[in-house]
């Protein structure tokens, strides 16, 4: 068997592949025209074998690569552009270069953009985003990014539970807690959730903060309606169009983010129905135009651009033997979206 270590050669870990040597670099650097399958096998005899490409472990080791890869689930979310602002702030203040890519909240898809930063060579990786409740689908990244930190990468994520390194973790829990307990509080009890696809941590975790405010009113979250829909503000409008058509007597809705908050008041003024006259709104994560909707929206705020700043401290910290842990702390900020019952 081939030793592990410098003298191990791209062409020991294609032998053992039984695959050309050509292909083998196509796999390892995450390039089109290898099949899934054999890249695949590739990476898993390149793991065995312990074989790293010499110049990425040069880069990394000697701490000279100067790119940060960023990889959120949606570009164009308020939620990742705030939170990469904070991540390109501090980056410029350390000379470093941020490359943002895009996984569309689908983790076979986050999966082929880690490894192709990995391929690039970059320094740091931060994954910012929910993550997903079955760690089956997560299973992979995770080992990817084990092998890059073994290499002398660094990682860290915003929001995700089960990839074992350092996190900052926004308090969504809480926050669900406390957008319950203020529509409670105002006599709501006609209330309904517009959320996410339960297979996101972040939809589970805010939701269970909700249930616990019903919880502690004597209500419980199977006595309200719950419409899952796509995260993104075209959710927002769908789930509130089946809210009124299905449960009329509604008199407010938790979005569970902003942007589904923009997609339900967008539905709501469509129909003429007031704000909140007739229906208090409520969302999360204060985005920076929350504020400069009509009405203003009611929302827990995280503090978004001071956590791609905290991601991207930890990233450049010495490598801890247990994977760090930050907490964001929310803040409730009540605005025109809301009016007692």
């Amino acid at each position: 068997m081939p030793k592990p270590g410098p003298r191990l050669r791209l062409v020991d870990v294609a032998q053992r592949a039984g695959v050309s040597l050509a292909t083998a670099s196509r796999a390892l650097a995450g390039r089109d025209g290898v099949s899934e399958e054999v890249a695949a096998r590739v990476r898993s005899v390149s793991r065995e074998l312990g074989y790293v490409a010499n110049p990425f472990a040069r880069t990394l080791a000697g701490g000279a690569s100067t790119t940060v890869g960023l990889v959120v689930h949606q570009v164009d979310d308020p939620y990742f552009s705030e939170i990469a602002g904070g991540v390109i702030q501090l980056a410029d203040q350390q000379g470093l270069l941020v490359q943002i890519c895009h996984s569309g909240r689908d983790p076979d898809h986050e999966l082929r953009q880690i490894r192709h930063l990995i391929a690039q060579r970059v320094g740091i990786i931060i994954i910012a985003g929910s993550g997903y409740s079955d760690p089956r689908l997560e299973a992979e990244a995770k080992a990817e990014l084990g092998a890059y930190q073994q290499a002398g990468g660094r990682v860290a994520v915003i929001g995700r539970h089960s990839l074992s390194v350092d996190a900052v973790l926004p308090d969504n829990e809480a926050g669900g807690k406390a957008l319950g307990s203020f529509l409670l509080g105002l006599g709501h009890t006609r209330i309904a959730v517009v959320a996410g696809t339960g297979a996101l941590t972040t939809v589970a975790d805010r939701l269970a903060g909700v249930a616990t405010a019903l919880g502690e009113h004597g209500m419980s979250l199977d006595q309200i309606p719950v419409v899952h829909t796509d995260f993104i503000r075209e959710g927002g409008r769908e789930a509130a169009e089946l809210i009124l058509r299905d449960h009329p007597d509604t008199t407010a809705i938790i979005a569970l983010n902003d942007a589904m908050a923009m997609g339900v008041l967008s539905m709501l003024r469509e129909r003429g129905i007031a704000v909140p006259g007739r229906m208090s709104v409520v969302g999360f994560d204060d985005v920076s135009v929350a504020a400069d909707l009509a009405p203003a929206l009611t929302t827990v705020r995280l503090p978004m651009t001071d956590m791609g700043r905290m991601a991207l401290e930890l990233a450049l910290k010495p490598r801890a033997a247990r994977p760090r842990r930050r907490p964001t702390g929310h803040r409730l900020i009540v605005r025109d979206s809301t009016a007692p019952r």
